[in-house]
């Protein structure tokens, strides 16, 4: 077994994988993988990829987590060179920046559908 991606559930699957190929340099449609619904999206190396499906009753989840309200179920982590800079171009491309942060050499993001996820240095992985 080898594990080829991870899926996003979206209001629309496109729109949310055209945000992440511009977020990630290089990433790009993998072998025709796009429709209407769908589109997997993979690192020039080929390697693990991200998938995403539109799903019509797609509801964000809350961040941080609170009762009765839908939860993460995961979110990723996306390492950079520059935190403050992919920050303002992670914002610029049309994320937004959480209310709350937990760390402050980490920053927590929303996509355009509400997925957390997270930029950070390996400097500042190292230091924890």
């Amino acid at each position: 077994m080898r594990l080829t991606a991870a899926t996003l559930d979206a209001p629309n699957a496109r729109e949310l994988a055209g945000f992440y190929l511009r977020l990630l340099p290089g990433w790009r449609v993998w072998r025709g993988q796009e429709g209407e619904d769908w589109v997997h999206i993979r690192p020039p190396d080929g390697g693990t990829g991200l998938s995403f499906q539109t799903e019509p009753a797609y509801r964000p989840p809350v961040w941080p987590s609170a009762p009765g309200r839908p939860q993460m179920m995961m979110h990723l982590d996306i390492e950079v060179d520059d935190l403050a800079a992919e920050t303002a171009r992670a914002v610029a491309e049309g994320a937004r920046l959480a209310a709350f942060q937990p760390q402050g050499d980490v920053r927590v993001l929303l996509d355009p559908a509400g997925h957390p996820f997270c930029l950070y240095t390996e400097t500042d992985r190292q230091a924890q």
